[in-house]
């Protein structure tokens, strides 16, 4: 009886601790002064704050996410588009929204085996980063970081950097870095993470 016993309760403690190791999805906090610019049907996927244009304020880059998106996107035919919006902070402590673009954050099922392949938003003063991460196999990384233009009041893309290896090799890994040099001048708003530059 007591080894019954003690097979129970050890498999009653293997099951809380499996679930605890099963990622809870946290609720993203949106500053209430940016929920009206949410759409009906999409909620907050994140949300970071920063230093966007190299003022006094606070500014906040807010990324969304379709309600239920991983039942409906698919990768090849429709990805779900994932809008990110750039907010400026203003002296009132409001927000101004300033760009935004739906192509520069990849849809929920783009990472392959690995999942969700966006893992968050670097900012720091005046640059802004989108990073991304996945694969099978053989992993990649993406991250894509665009800078402040003072004169223009917009900002541009700067960095296309990548990484691609294998998940049994992560020393051996091939790493691509483009600049301005390869792709030009692109808008934020024009940029395209679908689309080769």
């Amino acid at each position: 009886m007591k080894l019954l016993l003690t097979l129970f309760t050890l498999s009653q403690l293997a099951a809380i601790s499996f679930y605890n190791f099963i990622p809870q999805e946290e609720e993203v906090k949106v500053p209430a002064v940016l929920k009206k610019y949410i759409p009906a049907g999409f909620e907050a996927l994140n949300v970071t704050k920063g230093d966007l244009n190299r003022d006094a304020y606070s500014d906040v880059i807010l990324v969304l996410k379709k309600k239920g998106e991983e039942k409906t996107s698919d990768v090849i035919d429709h990805p779900e588009k994932r809008p990110l919006l750039i907010f400026l902070g203003q002296a009132d402590k409001s927000y101004k929204l300033a760009a935004k673009s739906n192509n520069s954050v990849y849809c929920v099922d783009c990472g392959g085996m690995m999942g969700d392949p966006f893992t968050g938003i670097t900012i720091k003063n005046g640059y802004f980063s989108v990073e991304h991460y996945g694969g099978s196999a053989q992993r990649w990384t993406r991250i894509v970081t665009f800078k402040y233009a003072p004169a223009e009041k917009n900002w541009f893309l700067y960095k296309n950097g990548s990484e691609r290896f294998y998940a049994t090799e992560p020393d051996k890994a091939k790493t691509e870095i483009q600049t301005v040099k390869d792709f030009g001048k692109v808008p934020f708003e024009k940029f395209d993470i679908y689309k080769e530059n």
